[in-house]
This record gives structure tokens, C-alpha cells and sequence, in this order.
């Protein structure tokens, strides 16, 4: 797979994907858990080595919810991105603000 056809797939730049090749931007746990859900990848795995590589079966809401994802336009993928980005950094703070 080409790293432009990759990028697009989980609705990343291609430059900074670029990035991403040669150590210069880091991966955060959005762009994990994008690929994860992208191509039923194990994050375990993804993340430490452990597991299997790929999941046999993927969950089903998290399925349709990439499906559903991939249909939206481009500023409407970014802003549920944002959203995601906030939420993970709400779940991961000490006390989380709901």
C-alpha cells in the first residue's frame, strides 16, 4: 500500500505521515487506534508486540463506526478527530470533566 492511499485511509496528511517515517512527529494514541480500526489491527500488538497481529473479529460497533467515518467530508472527519483528541485527553487526566 502506498503511503499516500495509507495516509487517506486514516485521514492523515501524507506530510505528516512523512513525519511519522522519519521520527520527526510522533504517534499518538488517535493515529493508533485509526490504523487499529482501519485495517483490524491488534493495538496490543501495535503498541508492545503482544498478541496476534491482526483481529479475527473485529467488533462490530467499531466497525460501522469506521465505515460511517469514511463517509464523511473532510472537515466533518476532522472535527470528530478533534473530538476524539479531547475526549482521550479527558479520560486520561485524573479527574476527567464530564
Amino acid at each position: 500500500m502506498s503511503q499516500i492511499k495509507f495516509s487517506k485511509v486514516i485521514s492523515l496528511s501524507s506530510g505528516y505521515l512523512a513525519g511519522v517515517e522519519v521520527e520527526k512527529r510522533k504517534v499518538n494514541d488517535r493515529i493508533v487506534k485509526l490504523i487499529c480500526a482501519a485495517f483490524g489491527v491488534n493495538e496490543q500488538w501495535l503498541r508492545n508486540g503482544e498478541g496476534e497481529m491482526f483481529i479475527v473479529n473485529p467488533d462490530e460497533a467499531f466497525t460501522k463506526l469506521v465505515s460511517l467515518f469514511k463517509e464523511l467530508n473532510p472537515q466533518f472527519q476532522e472535527y470528530i478527530l478533534k473530538q476524539i483528541d479531547l475526549l482521550l485527553e479527558m479520560q486520561d487526566s485524573k479527574s476527567p470533566r464530564l
